[in-house]
C-alpha cells in the first residue's frame, strides 16, 4: 500500500467512534489527531495542518453543522466528511449546504470508511491550498489583521513592501482602528521578527521623563537616578521600536528623536557619550500632525524624517466590508473563553452591526461582541446589543429634507388633524393666523 501522510482531525465526543476511526485511518497509513469537544478541535486546527475534517453531527453544545460551516468559511481548502446515525434526504442536504464533501452513515465498515475519505481527497485536491510563496489567492487574515477590503489590500500591499528594509513608516489612523497591530505585522512578518519588538505609549508616560526612558540615563542625571539605565532604544536595538501616540511628545525630545533617526546615534540622559543603535522606528499617531506644525507643537524635520513610509489606517465605516470577518474573529475569541463553544450570530444582529457607524472603530467592535457574547445564550440576538448601537445607525441611502421641507410637511400634518381649521391650526404651532397664512402662501 501507498504510504499516505495526510493528518486527519475526527472530531467526535464518543471515545470509542474516535478510537475506532483512528484505529481503521492508521491502518491506511494515515495521521490522525482527535478531538472530543468543538473547543479542542479549533485548537488543533489553529495550531497544526489539516488536510481532512471527519465530525459527527450529534454532540453536545455545538451542532456538528456548525463546526463544518466554521471550517468551510475559515479553512475551504479542507475537505470534510460528516458521520450520522439519522441519515435522511433532508439531512444530506443540510450536510452538502454547510460545506461537506459528504457523509458517512452509521454503522460503517472499514471498507466504507476508506472509500469515503478517498472520495472526500479526491474532491478536496481542487480546493488544495496553495503555498504562500506563489501569492495566488489573497487571504482574508495578515498576521493578527483581517479584512477583504480594498482599503484593507492596500495596507497589506505596503506592509509587504516595507517589512524586509528598516525604513522609518508612520502610522495614522483614529483610536481603535488597529494601529498597534499594522507595526506588529511590519515586524512579525519580515526578515527581522526574531529580533525584539518594543512598544511605547508616549502618551502615557509623563512629559519629565519620557526622555529618560526612550534613551535611558546615567546615575546620578536625576533625583533618583542611582544608576545607569538603557532606555527603550536600547531594549529594542536590532529590531523595532514602536512609538504610539507620538504626537505628545514634547519639542525637546523630539529634537533627539530627530537626531536619533538622522544620526542612528543616541545619547542618555547626563551623559555626553554618544551610543549607536541600529534599530527600525514605527511611529503611529491619531493627531493631525502637519495642524499640530503649524501651532509650532511638531518638528517639521521630524515629521518628514518619519514619513519615509506612511500608512493611513481607515475607520471602520469606511471598510464596512470587513465587518462580517471581525465579527466572525472576535466570536470565536470570546464563544470559546466564555462559553467554551462557537457562539453564531443572527442576520438582524448582523445587519445592525454594518450600518452603525463605529465611531470607537475596530476596539468598540471588539468590546461590543465581547460583551454580547456574555449576554446571548447560543447566539447574538438583537436583543443583545446594546440599546444605544440600535438606534446610532448609519442611513446611507436615506433621502433627507431640508429645514423649509420639513417645516412644510409639519404644517401640512398639523392642518390635516384640524380638517383645516387654521385658527387651530396656529395655536398648535403657536404662531399667529397671518404668520400661519404667510407660511402657506
Amino acid at each position: 500500500m501507498a504510504l499516505h501522510k495526510e493528518n486527519i482531525l475526527l472530531v467526535d465526543d464518543d471515545i470509542d467512534i474516535l478510537e475506532l476511526l483512528q484505529r481503521h485511518l492508521q491502518s491506511m497509513d494515515y495521521h490522525t489527531y482527535k478531538a472530543v469537544s468543538v473547543n479542542e478541535a479549533l485548537n488543533i486546527l489553529k495550531d497544526t495542518y489539516i488536510d481532512l475534517l471527519i465530525t459527527d453531527i450529534q454532540m453536545p453544545e455545538v451542532d456538528g453543522l456548525q463546526l463544518v460551516k466554521f471550517v468551510d468559511e475559515h479553512y475551504p481548502e479542507i475537505p470534510k466528511l460528516v458521520i450520522t446515525g439519522y441519515p435522511s434526504v433532508y439531512g444530506a442536504l443540510e450536510v452538502i449546504k454547510s460545506g461537506a464533501i459528504d457523509y458517512l452513515t452509521k454503522p460503517f465498515t472499514k471498507e466504507e470508511l476508506k472509500l469515503a475519505v478517498l472520495k472526500s481527497f479526491e474532491s478536496g485536491a481542487k480546493r488544495k491550498r496553495p503555498k504562500p510563496s506563489l501569492g495566488i489567492v489573497k487571504s482574508t487574515g495578515y498576521a493578527d489583521m483581517i479584512g477583504s477590503s480594498e482599503a484593507f489590500q492596500k495596507i497589506t500591499d505596503i506592509i509587504d513592501r516595507v517589512k524586509n528594509n528598516k525604513a522609518t513608516v508612520l502610522i495614522q489612523g483614529e483610536s481603535g482602528t488597529g494601529k498597534e497591530l499594522v507595526a506588529r505585522a511590519i515586524h512579525y512578518t519580515g526578515q527581522f521578527s526574531r529580533a525584539p519588538f518594543v512598544a511605547v505609549n508616549c502618551g502615557g508616560i509623563p512629559e519629565n521623563l519620557l526622555e529618560a526612558e526612550l534613551f535611558g540615563y546615567v546615575k546620578g542625571a536625576f533625583t533618583g537616578a542611582n544608576d545607569n539605565r538603557n532606555g527603550f532604544f536600547q531594549a529594542a536595538d536590532g529590531g523595532t521600536l514602536f512609538l504610539d501616540e507620538i504626537g505628545t511628545a514634547s519639542l525637546s525630545v523630539q529634537s533627539k528623536l530627530l537626531r536619533a533617526l538622522q544620526e542612528k546615534e543616541i545619547t542618555k540622559v547626563g551623559s555626553r557619550k554618544a551610543e549607536k543603535v541600529d534599530i527600525r522606528v514605527i511611529a503611529a499617531t491619531n493627531a493631525n500632525l502637519l495642524q499640530a506644525i503649524k501651532s509650532m507643537d511638531f518638528r517639521e524635520d521630524l515629521y518628514y524624517r518619519l514619513t519615509v513610509v506612511e500608512i493611513n489606517v481607515p475607520p471602520l465605516r469606511e471598510r464596512k466590508l470587513d465587518i462580517p470577518l471581525l465579527v466572525d474573529k472576535f466570536l470565536l475569541k470570546y464563544g470559546v473563553e466564555y462559553k467554551d463553544r462557537l457562539i453564531g450570530i443572527s442576520p438582524e444582529a448582523l445587519n445592525i452591526l454594518q450600518r452603525y457607524n463605529w465611531p470607537g472603530n475596530i476596539r468598540e467592535l471588539e468590546n461590543i461582541i465581547q460583551r454580547a457574547v456574555i449576554m446571548c445564550d447560543r447566539s447574538i440576538e438583537v436583543k443583545d446589543l446594546p440599546q444605544n448601537l440600535k438606534f446610532q445607525i448609519d442611513f446611507p441611502n436615506a433621502d433627507y429634507l431640508s429645514l423649509r421641507e420639513m417645516e412644510k410637511e409639519y404644517v401640512k400634518r398639523v392642518l390635516a388633524s384640524v380638517g383645516g381649521n387654521k385658527t387651530k391650526a396656529a395655536a398648535i404651532l403657536q404662531i399667529d393666523r397671518k404668520t400661519l397664512r404667510d407660511k402657506l402662501n
